[in-house]
């Protein structure tokens, strides 16, 4: 897979790509990342990349041809071309689990007061990590690309990443390790019984529990099945206690 990050600030991303799971994912050839700097593809002798909004304003507005020329120079046809912005679709791990599918995601950060309008014509679907203003797109474009790249056949591990919150629709069940016990808190006997049944068992109701107390909203759109019902309504009853 290809992804290429049209930015302002490429050395934003100089311990992105140079650690952990990116890193690694980069050296095994899993993916590429390119770092695109959008000043190169201005005409202006100090490499002006914005201008100040038309019927006055505060800040300043970043240029369209700029930006088109970028996409333009550094688009394949297989190219699927992604805006940052507070006004884009909320992105989630259905949306991460698509964007894994694809050959290629060129993804545009924008700073400054925003984007000149018309660039908008330029790209598949704008993306917002959440209702909240950052300084620019850099921080959205880390998250959104390492959000896609675990999820890559031989990043990671795919059982690492199967049982993710959301993954499944549900919020992941509580993980332990050693030592057994600390600071008066001990692991649950069950995980450590060697009883794979049990285990499962156990991770599927606290999982469902979590949700049911952090994200109810989440329990909306998920299809319980018959066992999980049972466990869900062993849930209320315990947590009415």
């Amino acid at each position: 897979m290809k992804i290429k990050i049209l930015t302002l600030f490429p050395d934003m991303f100089t311990g992105f790509i140079h650690e952990s799971i990116i890193k690694r994912a980069i050296e095994k050839g899993v993916v590429s990342v390119s770092l695109i700097d959008i000043r190169e593809y201005s005409l202006d002798k100090h490499k002006h990349v914005d201008d100040t909004p038309c019927g006055g304003g505060a800040g300043m507005v970043m240029a369209c041809d700029v930006v088109d020329r970028a996409i333009k120079a550094n688009k394949s046809e297989n190219s699927h071309i992604i805006m940052m912005t507070p006004q884009g679709a909320p992105y989630n791990q259905k949306k991460a689990l698509e964007l894994s599918k694809m050959d290629e995601i060129m993804i545009i950060c924008g700073h400054y007061e925003g984007f000149d309008e018309r660039i908008r014509s330029y790209v598949d679907e704008e993306i917002s990590i959440g209702d909240f203003v950052l300084t620019g797109g850099e921080i959205p474009a880390m998250a959104i690309s390492d959000s896609v790249i675990r999820l890559l056949d031989h990043a990671i591990r795919e059982e690492s990443h199967l049982d993710d919150s959301f993954s499944t629709g549900l919020l992941e069940y509580p993980q332990y390790t050693r030592p057994i016990e600390y600071d008066g808190m001990r692991v649950p006997e069950v995980l450590l019984s060697g009883n794979h049944k049990n285990i499962e068992t156990f991770r599927k109701k606290e999982s469902l529990r979590r949700t049911y107390l952090k994200r109810p909203d989440l329990l909306e759109n998920y299809k319980l099945n018959k066992e999980e019902e049972k466990l869900l309504k062993e849930i209320i009853e315990e947590e009415k206690v």
